[in-house]
C-alpha cells in the first residue's frame, strides 16, 4: 500500500503496462521530455525510449490516426489527448475509424488504443480547456468509457484499458489530479465495467463519475450532519453503464440524482434518468433528477465557480428530491 496523487497513480500505471508489454506505446502532444502538460507522463520518455513515448505534432487527427495503422500492426498506443477541447479534431477518426472498424471486419480486426483525456473544469483555465465531451462518446457504438475519480482507479483502470481489446476513452479529472489517497497495486481491481458504492445510504441515490465523485461525498457528509443519508455510487464506467448497479440502489432508497460537470441538457444524466425510471418507476418516490452545467459555453475562469455544481447545488437538487 502506498500513497500516490491521482496523476502519479496513473503514472505509475502506464509504467507498469509497459513493463509488461513491449507492444505499449505513449504518444501525444508534449508527453515526452515535457511529461505532459500535467505531468501524467513525467519520466516515461526518459525510461523507455523516444520510439516508446513519442511526442507527436499539434495533430490530434494525426495522433489518432497513426494510433489506429499502429494497432493494425500489432502495437497497443496509448493516445494523450492534452486538453478535453483538443479533441474534437480527433472526432473524425474516433468516431468514423476507431468506433467501427472492429464491427467493420466482423471482429478480424482489433483496435487496442486508448484515448486518455483530461476533463472537465475548476483548474482556472482559458476557452477549450475545461469541456466535459463524454456524453459524444457514450453515444457512439464501440467504444469503451470509462471515467477514474481516486488513485486507486486510476492505476488499476489505466491497466485495464490498456490491456482491453476494445477501443477505450479514458477520462480522467484534471482538478483531482493532486489528490492523493492510498493505492494498493496488488489488489484485484474491480471488472472494467462496474460501478461501485462508494458511501452507502438509505434515503436517496446520488449518482456521479469523475470530478464529481468528491463532491458527492463531501454532500453526503454534510447531509448526514442533518440526519439524511446519502449513498453515493461512483458509475467509472459509462459506457457500458452498470445498471444493475444503479437500479438496485434505486429500488433501496426509492429517490435518485445524477451529478456531473457536463451541461445538464442531452448530458449523460438525461439517459440514466430515462433507463432509472422505465427501470424502477414503481419504486420511485420522486422524479429522477439531474445536476450539472448551463447549456452555455463553459465561462471564464472567474465565472467557472458558479458554472461548476457545488456541494450547494448538489445538496438543493437533493432537497428537491423530497418536495414531491
Amino acid at each position: 500500500m502506498t500513497t500516490l496523487a491521482l496523476a502519479k497513480a496513473i503514472n505509475e500505471g502506464l509504467r507498469t503496462a509497459m513493463e509488461d508489454d513491449p507492444k505499449v506505446l505513449v504518444m501525444g502532444e508534449d508527453v515526452g521530455k515535457l511529461g505532459g502538460v500535467f505531468r501524467v507522463t513525467d519520466g516515461l520518455q526518459k525510461d523507455f525510449g523516444e520510439n516508446r513515448v513519442i511526442d507527436t505534432p499539434l495533430a490530434e487527427s494525426g495522433i489518432i490516426g497513426t494510433a489506429i495503422g499502429l494497432a493494425l500492426r500489432g502495437y497497443r498506443p496509448v493516445c494523450e489527448i492534452q486538453f478535453d477541447g483538443f479533441v474534437f479534431p480527433a472526432a473524425d477518426q474516433i468516431i468514423t475509424q476507431l468506433a467501427k472498424m472492429p464491427l467493420r471486419s466482423l471482429g478480424k480486426l482489433k483496435l487496442p488504443i486508448v484515448v486518455r483525456i483530461p476533463c472537465g473544469g475548476g483548474i482556472g483555465a482559458v476557452e477549450h480547456h475545461s469541456e466535459s465531451p463524454e456524453a459524444y462518446f457514450t453515444h457512439t457504438g464501440g467504444l469503451r468509457v470509462v471515467a477514474c475519480s481516486n488513485p486507486s482507479d486510476g492505476y488499476h483502470m489505466i491497466r485495464q484499458a490498456i490491456s482491453s481489446d476494445d477501443p477505450v476513452i479514458f477520462f480522467e479529472p484534471k482538478r483531482r489530479y493532486w489528490d492523493k489517497a492510498e493505492v494498493d497495486k496488488n489488489a484485484t481491481p474491480l471488472p472494467f465495467d462496474r460501478g461501485q458504492i462508494v458511501r452507502p445510504g438509505a434515503d436517496v441515490t446520488l449518482l456521479a463519475y469523475g470530478p464529481m465523485v468528491k463532491t458527492c461525498l463531501e454532500a453526503a457528509t454534510a447531509a448526514a450532519g442533518e440526519g439524511r443519508s446519502i449513498e453515493v455510487v461512483d458509475l467509472r464506467s459509462l459506457s457500458p453503464l452498470d445498471t444493475g448497479l444503479i437500479f438496485e440502489s434505486v429500488r433501496r432508497t426509492g429517490r435518485c440524482v445524477v451529478a456531473h460537470e457536463a451541461p445538464v441538457f442531452s448530458g449523460l444524466g438525461a439517459e440514466i434518468a430515462a433507463r432509472v425510471t422505465e427501470a424502477c418507476f414503481y419504486s420511485l418516490e420522486a422524479p429522477v433528477l439531474r445536476v450539472g452545467g448551463f447549456s452555455t459555453p463553459y465561462p471564464p475562469s472567474r465565472l467557472e465557480d458558479h458554472y461548476l455544481p457545488d456541494l450547494d447545488r448538489v445538496l438543493d437538487t437533493v432537497d428537491r428530491a423530497f418536495t414531491f
